[in-house]
């Protein structure tokens, strides 16, 4: 099982890159002999990063994934060839449903702007690649009973390995954890808003179930839920990435059906004796929408730290053990004490408090959320961006273990809250000048190195580079294209 987990002043640009919001101006970017630059129209970036990110996903997806089945190789060298025996984990797979709907999303937008070429070319075979790819997740899944704050029952889930059946995996213990369930309900919303196939929405709310039966509802001592959820039913510990990235899911999901009067069960704890079970009946987006703010205030009141950014995890469990209680001969699960926030700060961790806030404020229009926002949209860049030491203008994010793809989670939170904050302008960019001297410096037959701004060093030798990366690339350019198009858009109104 790999513990991504435990791997472990704001810098004001003097002027703001506005490339991507002036439909008058052109942009400057590298060459592809990286010594001169070109000049492209208020279009001609937005397509050419759309195409780019199709070059990326296509070389991934040919070299990673084996067979009819998909399994999908966690490392490929494509100097020597080499594919590793190492399967990726699942959430490493959900890492290619990203790129793939990151890329079908941007062609939809692509063909409202008169690039309609891109989309008849490439949207079907994208799509069938997508159900090709949640078909195949089904080698992750598993079956198993875990007794909860509030019930005991029976979940169908993914687990952190592949094996080769599916829907045989072990998913008991630690061998599933609630945030792998989060980047895939992500995923199957976002396939559900652009191919409107209504499996996706089921199965996404099948497992926000799961993970919010996963919410502390257990009472401190004045009668407020301790909140929180852990990494995975396993843990104890209450980690950033299992509370934070389900927020904007959740708003989604408050979209969808606020309008509506369907009903979902919403079980808890009687304040009156802290030790009764219950459960009511109360409309879908009222449910969804109250989970998002809980999750949303456990997170800001836990783990936001004195430099303005989030913090890994609730830690400071002692012997760490899972507590149960039984009540009126019923066996619950109960609160584990935490008295610390430990471990690194993360971009990803950020990234998705920053989506979070944005799209809590965009439903509530709470301008609290949105002050909350713009502050870590500033303390993130000024935490997490340097800049470089060799390359003028270029900004450094660290790369160690596997921050290329938590870096990626932090541009989605730039780019969600740049309409309210324009001043993301020159973080956006950042990420844009990175990804194109990378590909104009190092592209080798579509893949591009670990490390952007330095080359290939270790990656020509061993084991090759981690196709999480190439995935997160190549979604990172969709993103970036999608944001072009929307942008030229939105001033020409």
């Amino acid at each position: 099982m790999i513990n991504r987990i435990l791997i472990s002043n704001v810098i004001i640009l003097s002027t703001l890159m506005t490339v991507f919001l002036n439909v008058s101006c052109t942009t400057k970017t590298e060459s592809e002999s990286g010594k001169e630059y070109v000049t492209l129209d208020k279009y001609a970036l937005a397509k050419r990063n759309l195409e780019r990110s199709m070059i990326l996903l296509d070389s991934s997806v040919s070299n990673y994934f084996v067979g009819q089945e998909m399994a999908m190789r966690r490392f490929y060298n494509p100097f020597t060839k080499k594919l590793s025996g190492e399967l990726g984990s699942v959430w490493m797979y959900s890492s290619a449903i990203e790129a793939v709907n990151a890329i079908l999303h941007s062609l939809q937008v692509a063909r409202e702007h008169g690039h309609s070429d891109l989309y008849d070319k490439n949207f079907s075979r994208y799509t069938a690649l997508l159900s090709k790819l949640y078909d195949n997740a089904d080698y992750y899944l598993g079956t198993y009973e875990l007794t909860s704050y509030t019930q005991t029952k029976t979940w169908t889930v993914y687990a952190v390995d592949r094996v080769n059946v599916k829907g045989k995996a072990n998913v008991s213990g630690i061998l599933n954890v609630y945030d792998d369930q989060i980047w895939l309900i992500r995923e199957l919303l976002e396939s559900y808003r652009i191919t409107g196939q209504r499996n996706y929405l089921t199965k996404a709310e099948y497992l926000t179930d799961y993970v919010l039966d996963g919410w502390d509802t257990t009472l401190d001592d004045q009668g407020n839920e301790h909140g929180g959820i852990t990494w995975g039913p396993g843990y104890v510990t209450k980690h950033s990435c299992s509370n934070g990235p389900l927020i904007s899911p959740l708003v989604w999901l408050h979209k969808i059906y606020k309008s509506s009067n369907e009903q979902i069960e919403h079980r808890f704890i009687d304040p009156k004796d802290k030790q009764t079970r219950k459960s009511i009946m109360r409309a879908k987006g009222v449910h969804y929408l109250d989970y998002a703010k809980k999750l949303y205030n456990w997170q800001k009141s836990n783990l936001l730290n004195a430099q303005g950014v989030y913090t890994d995890m609730m830690g400071g469990c002692g012997s760490c053990q899972i507590a149960y209680e039984t009540f009126d001969g019923v066996r619950y699960r109960n609160n584990t004490p935490l008295t610390e926030a430990v471990g690194e700060a993360y971009t990803y961790n950020s990234g998705t408090m920053l989506s979070g806030a944005v799209d809590l404020y965009r439903a509530t229009g709470d301008h609290q959320y949105l002050r909350d926002g713009k502050e870590l949209s500033e303390k993130s860049f000024s935490v997490f961006a340097k800049l470089d030491s060799t390359l003028p203008e270029h900004y450094r994010y660290n790369i160690g273990g596997f921050r290329n793809w938590f870096n990626g989670v932090l541009l989605r939170g730039y780019l969600n809250i740049q309409r309210e904050h324009p001043a993301v302008n020159a973080y956006i960019e950042s990420f844009q000048k990175n990804l194109d001297y990378g590909f104009s410096q190092f592209n080798h037959q579509g893949f591009l190195p670990t490390d952007l701004l330095r080359g290939w060093r270790e990656d020509k030798t061993g084991k090759g580079l981690e196709g999480m990366f190439q995935f997160s690339f190549a979604a990172e350019y969709a993103g970036l294209a999608r944001f072009n198009y929307e942008n030229n858009k939105h001033n020409q109104q």
